[in-house]
Parts: structure tokens; sequence; C-alpha cells
């Protein structure tokens, strides 16, 4: 895949789709009530938090003030990774004279818990940008997203509008469903889900803001330009970097993976090549 609008994949020759005139947003409204009333009842948790650790930042902002976990825990002595261990599931099961060869967090063989997480940020001053997660289809790992899984039964109780919603979208496959939200004030850090030298196809997903209040942005490190994301639901290349606005209130987005319909994929195609020119 080829770079366009100097730095920028795209789909499509476009930095990203406006899906709404695609999808039946009539129940957003509805959504938005019957999201925000479940998310003051269920357990939510951080993401993010570590992507200069994880190496998808751009260049220019990884010197940035904002701390990554992974790097904090990469410089613990011994006593402060026990420390660490001791908010763990099992603190027994690791070695502190052996902590350089562990890895933890997201997409690693450790997951933090809420209290490692909570403890990296009150003590170490980690930046953990979404501070309100809640996966109403667990994706597993980020290469498994894609693939066929089901609702929980939590998010079937709490989120019956957002479920059915989910499974009126045009995909044939669902393997990742999340509700993730910003704090009033936070931003979302500027990365990408993987190196564009690399991909042969965009993921497909669609990211859905029931208030259109969140101000998504894609990155050209290059120009050093942003490009607004707009719409209440929309589709784009999540291999360029993308970042959120910071804003006085919360706002959040459901975001689905998976595969999409060919129907639908082909539809994108037709309408979006012949209005790019191509």
């Amino acid at each position: 895949m080829e770079a366009s609008r100097g730095g920028l994949v795209g789909l499509f020759g476009r930095p990203f789709l406006n899906l709404e005139p695609y999808l039946d947003l009539k129940r957003l409204e509805s959504l938005d009530d019957e999201i925000c009333y479940a998310l003051a009842q269920v357990q939510t948790g951080y993401t993010g938090g570590s992507h200069k650790a994880m190496g998808i930042v751009p260049p220019s902002m990884a010197e940035d003030p904002y701390i990554d976990y992974g790097q904090v825990i990469r410089g613990f002595s011994e006593a402060e990774f026990a420390t660490f261990l001791s908010l763990g599931q099992e603190p027994g099961a690791f070695d502190p004279k052996l902590r350089h060869t562990y890895e933890f967090g997201e997409e690693r063989e450790h997951p933090l818990t809420r209290e490692q997480m909570l403890f990296l940020k009150y003590k170490h001053g980690v930046y953990f940008p979404w501070k309100v997660f809640y996966e109403l289809i667990p994706g597993g790992y980020w290469s498994e997203k894609s693939k066929a899984k089901d609702f929980t039964r939590e998010a079937r109780l709490y989120f019956p509008r957002t479920v059915a919603f989910v499974q009126s979208l045009p995909f044939q496959e669902i393997g990742r469903c999340t509700v993730m939200g910003l704090e009033a004030n936070d931003h979302g850090t500027v990365h990408r889900d993987g190196e564009p030298e690399e991909q042969t196809a965009p993921d497909h997903f669609i990211t859905v803001s029931p208030r259109g209040n969140k101000r998504l942005f894609l990155w050209e490190e290059e120009a050093r330009r942003k490009t607004p994301v707009t719409g209440r639901a929309y589709w784009f290349n999540d291999f360029d970097y993308h970042g959120v606005e910071a804003d006085p209130f919360f706002r959040y987005s459901l975001r689905v993976d998976g595969v999409f319909t060919p129907e639908f994929l082909e539809r994108l195609g037709r309408d979006f090549e012949v209005s790019s020119g191509s």
C-alpha cells in the first residue's frame, strides 16, 4: 500500500471515510443514554499508556513529557519491582532478579491489573489516555481482533440496545467491540497500530461517536499536520498515526472490529473510487 497526502496511507485515496450515509444512526441518542447509564454500573479499566515502549508513536512525539508505563517498569529496581508485583494476580510467580525478562501490559504476556495501573499512575506519574475502557466483546491480542467472538453475558445484560445496534452493522464477523472513553482535559496520545510497510490491506472496523464530540485526528509526521476525522461513524486506516484532542468534558466512542460483508466493502469501493476519480 502506498502513502498519500504527504504521509497518510488512508482508504481509497482518502484520509478516512465518513460512514454516516451508509449506516442507520437514528438510534444513537438512545444508545448514548444506555451506554452512559451502563458505564456507571459496570467495572471499567484503563488502556493506552505504553505507546512509546511499544514503538508506535511518531518520532516527533517520542520525547513528550507524558510518562510511559513500559519505560517505568523497565527502570524498576528489585525493590520497586517487588512492590509492583504485590499488586498483581500472582506475585510469587516472578523473580525480581529476572525482572528485565518479563513483559507487562497490553499485547504482552502479563496484563496489568487495575491495582497495578492505579499504582503506576499514582506513584510514577504514568499517563493512561483512555481511563474508561470496557469490552463488550473481548478481542484478545490485537492480531485476533477480527476473528469471530461473542458478546459477554454482562454486555448483553447492561447494553442490550448497543448489542443489537452492533449486530446490525455490515460485518460478516465481529471479533472485538469496545467502549473507549477519555476523561475531561485528557488527550489520546498519537500512535499507529502497525507499520504501513507491513500492511497488505486496511483492517476492517467502524468507530461510532454517538454525540459526535470525540475529536479524532490523523497525524502526518513529515508535514507535522493534523487532519480532523468528522462524522458520528467513520473508518480510517489505523496504520496511520492518529490521536484525540483534549476537551473539557468526558467523551467516548464505540469501536467494532471484524470483517466487513463483501457487499458493504464493494459499495464503498465503488462510491469512493468513482468520487476520487480513480
